[in-house]
């Protein structure tokens, strides 16, 4: 005979079994969708060349992994479109971007390039070189023109680039290999500088991982706004970031930057090597600090662990733990060309690769000891 409590225990078994029920769908869900995504499918051989068609030269990669999957293929050269312009190549520029597509790590990064395998096999972003051909509708370019900009696929002899996108004329005062270098960099310092510091003339600022890509633009651009600037880096690198223009400069290998006197309005970090929560000593109250970069560790989360870990303390601190997704737009590309042509921004480029050596660009880059820029010149 049932009793009154058993009866009253019903329901709360019948409920306990479909919580059971559900979580296991979750996580067989969760295994799924994770073995999905880490997933990689071996590397194929390479495509047969074009027919009669125009060719160029362009890096490809079939399928993630290390820079070793490249491959120098012969593709079809891009046509212009009525609203675009044909770029001959002359130099581009490597970003860790490129590797974490190449890799197709954080693994978040294959749900926009391709499950299992690269959707699109070109690789690059930034590039600089020599307009070729122009669509019917364009109007600001002509053939012959210099141009520098973005688009993804930058690692070939010719790319097709909107008009109305990430493409302005080059300054004559500057190199191919010079103008490749700032797009992705420079916008990036620009934008944690300008959009998330809100930098204004007078204020202190800290840029950790001074010698880098990003890091030798922000302490440029830092110092035409009016900021007074220390650059954290190695020993090494101490005279070029002076020659930048920083006002101080810590040498990280002998003195750590947490246990300085000083607090800074605002930090950008390039590097992600000390704990968000230890910053807040060197901050002023009401300082920001912007993550532009952080350890590569991990194929799950990477460099996004710490901006995650920004989100998560932001509530609970005056000051603004604040994570930067730059982008590529022309309005910000023209203001950067302006300042390299009035000669107070310049890039710091460390190697020279040809497009044949674009797989040793990239393990040097993703070493993590660059000065500066690596570029790749086409000719």
């Amino acid at each position: 005979m049932q009793t009154t409590t058993d009866a009253a225990w019903q329901p709360l078994k019948a409920r306990y079994k479909i919580l059971i029920a559900v979580l296991t769908v979750l996580i067989a869900l969760l295994l799924s969708f994770s073995f999905l995504v880490s997933h990689a499918t071996p590397c194929p051989a390479s495509a047969a060349a074009p027919g009669a068609a125009p060719t160029m030269q362009a890096l490809m990669h079939r399928c993630y992994g290390p820079p070793a999957v490249l491959t120098l293929e012969r593709v079809s050269r891009p046509v212009a479109a009525d609203n675009e312009l044909l770029v001959r190549v002359h130099a581009a520029a490597v970003n860790p971007l490129d590797w974490h597509y190449l890799r197709g790590t954080p693994y978040i990064v294959r749900l926009d390039a391709g499950i299992g395998a690269p959707e699109n096999p070109r690789l690059g972003v930034d590039f600089a070189g020599t307009v070729e051909a122009v669509g019917r509708n364009v109007r600001l370019f002509k053939p012959g023109d210099e141009v520098f900009g973005g688009k993804f696929g930058a690692f070939a002899e010719y790319v097709a680039v909107r008009e109305d996108r990430a493409v302005v004329a080059k300054p004559p005062n500057v190199s191919f290999a010079e103008a490749a270098a700032v797009p992705i960099a420079a916008i990036t310092a620009l934008q944690a500088l300008r959009d998330k510091g809100h930098l204004q003339a007078g204020q202190k600022v800290l840029i950790n991982g001074a010698s880098g890509g990003v890091g030798t633009f922000a302490v440029q651009i830092a110092k035409a706004s009016g900021a007074e600037v220390t650059a954290v880096c190695s020993t090494r690198n101490l005279q070029m970031v002076h020659a930048l223009g920083a006002d101080h400069v810590i040498d990280y290998t002998r003195e750590d930057l947490l246990t300085a006197a000083q607090r800074y309005d605002l930090i950008i970090d390039t590097v992600g090597n000390h704990p968000l929560l230890a910053y807040r000593r060197v901050l002023t109250p009401r300082g920001k600090f912007v993550i532009v970069g952080g350890p590569s560790n991990g194929n799950w989360l990477g460099p996004l662990a710490t901006p995650l870990r920004a989100l998560l303390l932001r509530p609970f601190v005056s000051q603004e733990f604040l994570p930067l997704l730059a982008e590529l737009n022309k309005p910000d590309l023209a203001l950067l060309a302006g300042l390299m042509q009035a000669g107070k921004l310049r890039a710091v480029i460390d190697r020279h690769y040809p497009l044949q050596q674009a797989a040793a660009a990239l393990t040097y880059l993703e070493q993590g000891h660059a000065r500066g820029k690596v570029t790749i010149d086409m000719e």
